[in-house]
């Protein structure tokens, strides 16, 4: 090879290297600015809903918006401390060497991780759908699937050691999910039924299934409310650090189930032909690929993780079926796996947000009196903002990528 053609290569490598350079710096920088945005106009709102903002604006408003600021600031503060603990009281526990002290001190960290966990799971399924070119709309109802299978084998079978029931038990969550995934999936790929309404349609089944079960068959003996049996201590998942700590194994089981995830769409024939069709799949058939089943199994890949999700839930944190034991995670998942690009290291991130704001908001909400429903609105801003990142472009002045940055690729309501 000549000095001219080696020239020649190193400068297209460069060149290759700065365009990748470029565009995960624009692919980072535009999220990192959406979540900036959506929590400066979840302040604004906490501002002027605020009772002395109002009271003051018509006669003092420079102190109206002093008070709006320090409304805001204190709202975020118990938020920061409500998710992660407050330093000085970690600092003083430390030295004060009270395990249970430093347990205090710590929990609301760890309580941030333990409410990702289902975020995770929820953010995979929504993502995996996403890739495949199918929205999984059915998510939540898949959770509950997953809850009610996983609940069922842990308190009905007895007798069993921990290192098998638990395991046992996940399983049998996620084989819930995938179940209820693939129904859509097969009504989609023979019929041609939408999966946005036939999952929207199984959620509901979901949820009215679960409301007759603990009713019926599934209700605790002598209970007067509607919940299941707890599940045996051999089916729960193992905890850490103990009380009031609930953080457990489910975490590290998330994270390998999202390098799992990974894999399997990048780095495997499976998750190429998946992806595929995703992206094109009048390509993919032109090439061979099997369309039906690519569906069918995307669907239900997509049904398992969210199965897993309500596992998670019951065999770690809640130990028995509720009608409420699922807070929404599932519709919360795609705005979740919007902001994660739809790949699973974005995800796990996302997740880890998610959760953080969620815990956060409750002493949010106790100690400052922030409705808890302001963090829905911020999630809803960092979405909006995600969802039309031109916005974001204009406002920070951001040059555009040379290239598309890699969106969602659905199908649409008549295409195949």
């Amino acid at each position: 090879m000549t000095d001219e053609q080696n020239k020649t290569k190193t400068s297209r490598k460069s060149a290759v290297g700065i365009f990748v350079e470029e565009v995960s710096r624009s692919s980072l920088i535009v999220p990192a600015l959406a979540i900036f945005s959506g929590l400066l106009l979840g302040g604004v709102i906490v501002a002027l809903s605020s009772k002395d903002v109002y009271s003051l604006w018509a006669t003092a408003p420079l102190q109206a918006i002093g008070n709006g600021f320090k409304a805001a600031w204190e709202s975020y503060v118990t938020l920061f401390t409500g998710a992660f603990g407050t330093p000085s009281k970690m600092i003083a526990a430390i030295q004060g060497g009270d395990a249970q002290e430093i347990r205090r001190a710590f929990n609301p960290f760890f309580e941030s991780l333990v409410k990702s966990i289902p975020y995770i799971f929820a953010g995979l399924a929504v993502s995996l759908g996403f890739r495949s070119g199918l929205f999984n709309i059915g998510v939540e109802g898949q959770i509950f699937m997953g809850g009610i299978f996983s609940v069922w084998v842990g308190y009905s079978i007895t007798g069993l050691p921990g290192i098998l029931h638990a395991p046992l038990a996940f399983l049998a969550g996620a084989l819930g999910g995938a179940l209820w995934g693939f129904i859509p999936g097969l009504l989609k790929a023979k019929t041609g039924g939408h999966e946005v309404i036939n999952t929207i349609m199984m959620n509901y089944i979901a949820f009215r299934l679960t409301d007759w079960l603990l009713r019926e068959p599934m209700k605790a003996p002598g209970s007067t409310n509607p919940i299941s049996p707890t599940i045996e201590d051999s089916a729960r998942l193992p905890q850490f650090f103990g009380e009031p700590i609930r953080f457990h194994v489910g975490f590290f089981v998330a994270l390998a189930v999202a390098a799992l995830v990974y894999w399997f769409l990048f780095k495997t024939k499976w998750g190429f032909d998946l992806r595929t069709v995703g992206a094109n799949p009048r390509a993919a058939r032109y090439a061979g690929m099997n369309i039906v089943k690519s569906t069918i199994v995307a669907m239900s890949l997509s049904g398992a993780l969210a199965g897993m999700a309500g596992a998670n839930e019951l065999l770690g944190v809640n130990h028995h079926l509720s009608q409420t034991f699922s807070p929404g995670y599932g519709f919360d998942s795609i705005a979740l796996a919007l902001l994660g690009r739809t790949h699973p290291v974005g995800v796990v991130l996302a997740a880890l947000l998610f959760g953080t704001l969620r815990n956060g908001a409750v002493r949010m909400q106790a100690a400052a009196g922030i409705p808890i429903d302001i963090v829905s609105v911020m999630q809803a801003f960092i979405l909006v903002f995600i969802a039309a990142p031109a916005i974001v472009r204009t406002i920070y002045r951001l040059k555009e990528p040379k290239k598309a940055e890699p969106g969602v690729h659905v199908s649409g309501w008549g295409g195949s």
